[in-house]
């Protein structure tokens, strides 16, 4: 407080933008306080006295509340149907003068595993890029990649888990591998999937 914060100086240099609170429902209780000069008043007032205008930025905040509800739907059932009770958890949470000046509170829907197929690929997108510096290709056949979605989709948490699984039971295995000299350089890495995991050029590799 002895400082400007972080969040006003942040929108004081650059006025137009979007500002995300993350999982609201943790913060602490001054800052709904703070927030509630913000949604009401569009201004902030700093620990040095100066007043920040927000009126051109936009303010999102998520939060996790009523979460079990939504896993708890079966596969393909509209989030909907969880409405009713995620409000009861959000109203039972936030205070009714917080939630009065939100503009809008969106349910969005829980992830299903079709939607795995195409995270899949985004995730990898990294991968792709580290050993293409390194003048190394990879080729993942849809037996790959269903393994990896079913692997990495979680009903509770959706796709968390999946940049881990593609950590343990690929990238870390794929840098053995280039370190004992198992894969040459310009070479093209071919994974697939067995029912034992997935296999690299037609070796089934450990989780590291």
């Amino acid at each position: 407080y002895d400082e400007g914060g972080t969040l006003t100086e942040a929108v004081r240099r650059r006025p137009y933008q979007v500002v995300l609170f993350d999982e609201v429902e943790k913060a602490h209780p001054d800052v709904f306080n703070v927030l509630l000069q913000v949604l009401d008043d569009g201004r902030m007032t700093d620990g040095q006295g100066r007043t920040v205008d927000f009126t051109n930025s936009i303010i999102v905040l998520t939060s996790n509340l009523g979460a079990e509800h939504l896993a708890a739907l079966a596969d393909g059932e509209d989030s909907d149907a969880a409405r009713g009770d995620v409000m009861a958890m959000v109203q039972s949470h936030f205070r009714p003068e917080f939630l009065n000046r939100l503009d809008e509170i969106i349910l969005f829907h829980r992830l299903a595993r079709e939607h795995m197929g195409g995270i899949v690929d985004i995730q990898l997108r990294h991968l792709t890029k580290l050993l293409a510096d390194r003048q190394l290709g990879l080729s993942l056949d849809a037996t790959a990649r269903d393994w990896l979605a079913k692997a990495g989709y979680d009903p509770v948490y959706g796709a968390r888990p999946l940049k881990r699984v593609i950590q343990r039971q690929l990238q870390n295995p794929l840098a053995g591998l280039i370190l004992e000299g198992a894969i040459a350089d310009n070479e093209t890495v071919n994974v697939s999937a067995t029912e034992g995991g997935l296999t690299i050029n037609d070796r089934l590799i450990e989780a590291a």
